[in-house]
């Protein structure tokens, strides 16, 4: 929480924010560029830092109205607030529209009851963009996004989640108890909330395919250095040809990975993204990180192992994007379907 208004101060929470509302007024690619830097130095800031920057602000300053801009993006963008966005619930995680928060409009006000899952940035957060049924007989068309504020009656963090990597980004589950929403804090229109939803899912993966890219990056800082270091049989180890071969893996995959979500980033820039590269991106990229930190720990032995060394930590990291954001499983289908549909 202490580095979010020093980097509120760098200007990394709204690169693709406008100037007139205090933005760097950028691109995606630049956003992919800032989310790889803070991903190489620390995978967990990196989370919660795309979280807030792309999850909970590039959404507002998308849809929002310009009063709901002038209300909370100065805040986000100085790094005083702390923004998230809850979309999963402990039934749909995958399947999201089928999720069962309930928004009921009584008067001037939504009243929500229910609960999120695996909210990045919900333990601590300030302001967070929630999806909720306005309409549950009306099935994906019958979702709203919502911005609520920590301080909404009937909002609470119920548990701080203990998981195994990214165990400094909080994660929590989000309870709504006749939670009451003022109705000017309508994200885009009522119902059309998975318009709000997809419509951003495509940026959201593209910025977060740049965390497994700082990772691998951080492997590479990890065991360059290392394979110098290290010496067995009277000679340093990145004189063997089987750790020279694990290294140029390592870095190909980086690289490749690099182009492949850079590429991907000028095309949202040029607004001509696709569904099937945006998840290709993250769905390559989040692969070659797990076996790139994988690569990292086999190249340093025993030391990989053990928690003095980071690569045991980086692993664990990395895991996280082959299931957040769209699992593994769901990215191949999408692609999938998309390449089937556009052949038709």
């Amino acid at each position: 929480r202490h580095l979010w208004p020093k980097m509120g101060g760098l200007g990394l929470h709204g690169i693709t924010v406008e100037e007139e509302y205090g933005g760097a007024g950028l691109g995606y690619l630049e956003h992919v560029v800032a989310m790889e830097e803070v991903s190489r130095a620390s995978a967990a800031v990196g989370l919660s830092y795309g979280a807030h920057s792309n999850l909970c602000v590039n959404q507002i300053r998308r849809n929002g109205t310009p009063e709901q801009k002038r209300r909370y993006l100065p805040k986000l963008l100085s790094g005083e607030h702390v923004g998230g966005l809850a979309m999963s619930e402990p039934g749909a995680g995958s399947d999201v529209v089928s999720m069962k928060l309930r928004a009921e409009k009584k008067g001037d006000r939504y009243i929500l009851n229910g609960t999120k899952m695996w909210i990045t940035n919900g333990p601590g957060g300030d302001v967070i963009i929630v999806y909720a049924k306005t309409d549950p007989d009306a099935g994906p068309r019958g979702i709203t996004a919502f911005i609520v504020e920590k301080n909404f009656k009937g909002f609470r963090v119920a548990q701080k989640l203990d998981k195994l990597g990214m165990r400094g980004s909080n994660t929590g589950e989000l309870v709504f108890e006749d939670c009451e929403v003022p109705e000017e804090n309508v994200l885009g229109e009522v119902n059309k909330g998975v318009h709000v939803l997809m419509s951003g899912l495509d940026y959201e993966r593209v910025v977060l395919a740049a965390g497994p890219l700082g990772i691998m990056q951080a492997c590479m800082d990890v065991v360059i250095p290392y394979i110098h270091e290290r010496k067995q049989f009277g000679q340093p180890i990145g004189t063997f040809q089987l750790v020279q071969g694990k290294v140029a893996d390592m870095y190909v995959a980086l690289n490749s990975c690099r182009a492949y979500v850079y590429a991907v980033a000028r095309a949202c820039d040029r607004g001509e993204t696709t569904r099937e590269d945006a998840a290709g991106a993250i769905l390559l990229a989040a692969e070659k990180a797990t076996q790139v930190a994988l690569d990292a720990i086999q190249l340093l032995g025993g030391n990989g192992y053990i928690n003095d060394y980071p690569t045991g930590r980086l692993l664990r990291d990395a895991k996280l994007y082959e299931i957040g954001a769209g699992t593994s499983e769901i990215r191949r289908m999408l692609i999938g379907r998309q390449l089937f549909e556009k052949t038709a």
